[in-house]
């Protein structure tokens, strides 16, 4: 329950997250989904742990968009959409905004 109709897993809708966001201490992985069109809408996006196990998902926004929040260390973030997938990876040492695009194809 209230969770919007269309984003499949129950997670909270997607938005946009600033440069300044405030992440109140905890490591923030967050970014957008593109393709050749430009945003995309409606991707899984998962999260996966250093060791490759699943750990999380969420819908992108309409505009691609997507925000987790996570532990330090070693992350995947891969992408998937009937137009395509994607992935990327990063290293987060510590709290703060860890912004990442993603492209797929």
């Amino acid at each position: 329950m209230g969770a919007t109709p269309d984003d499949g897993c129950g997670a909270p809708a997607q938005e946009a997250t600033p440069a300044d966001f405030d992440t109140k201490g905890q490591v923030v992985l967050a970014g957008k989904v593109t393709g050749s069109a430009g945003p995309v809408g409606g991707a899984f996006v998962r999260l996966l742990d250093g060791g490759g196990d699943f750990t999380g998902e969420v819908v992108s926004s309409a505009e691609g968009d997507f925000r987790f929040y996570a532990a330090p260390g070693d992350w995947t973030i891969r992408a998937l959409h009937r137009t395509g997938n994607g992935e990327a990876t990063v290293t987060a040492e510590g709290p703060g905004l860890h912004q990442l695009a993603i492209s797929v194809a």
